[in-house]
């Protein structure tokens, strides 16, 4: 039994696994959006979102924390220069994206930042399940899986007519049925 043990092994000790999270949610603070496996999108989901929850405290010690959960990668680029002349250079550290424009996004909502997308192509090499890991647009709301169930149909509306008068002395269509038992003389 497995009882009390939550969080996913994804196959790796816990420093690879740590060394998974903080690769993948750098990926995703750069680019909004990643490709990876079903169950890595699962497992490093709630490492994103308590990191976006830090930040948007925006003091001093959040940052640090930030710092210390995403190790000595938090201070990568955004998107490194490829060559001198880059035109898609974006020189920002990847923290500083995290503080200055991906936390005020979601400064008014409490929690849900990310959303799953499965794909239907699987890898090619094993054939694992694959999804999107996205960060969710400035506004965008959680769409509902179904649509707000259309209200009942009215009832129909019964008209009464009213009883017709009954008819004066009129004689009854069958003869009146006796429910009286005929008796028999008694044996002589």
């Amino acid at each position: 039994m497995r009882h009390r043990k939550a969080g996913r092994k994804l196959g790796r000790n816990g420093t690879h696994r740590l060394a998974l999270y903080r690769n993948l949610a750098l990926a995703l603070f750069r680019h909004e959006r990643i490709i990876t496996t079903e169950a890595k999108a699962k497992a490093v989901r709630p490492f994103v979102e308590k990191l976006i929850t830090l930040a948007r405290k925006g003091t001093l010690h959040a940052r640090r924390l930030v710092l210390a959960r995403l190790g000595p990668p938090a201070k990568a680029e955004v998107h490194p220069p490829e060559k001198d002349d880059d035109p898609n250079a974006d020189d920002r550290r990847v923290i500083v994206k995290l503080f200055s424009e991906i936390a005020p996004r979601y400064a008014d909502r409490p929690g849900g930042y990310t959303r799953i997308i499965k794909r239907h192509e699987r890898r090619l090499g094993d054939g694992g399940k694959t999804a999107y890991l996205e960060l969710l647009k400035a506004g965008e709301v959680k769409v509902q899986k179904r649509g707000v169930p259309p209200p009942p149909a009215p009832a129909p509306r019964l008209t009464e007519t009213p009883p017709a008068a009954p008819a004066a002395e009129s004689p009854p269509a069958t003869p009146p049925v006796s429910t009286e038992t005929p008796q028999t003389p008694p044996p002589a």
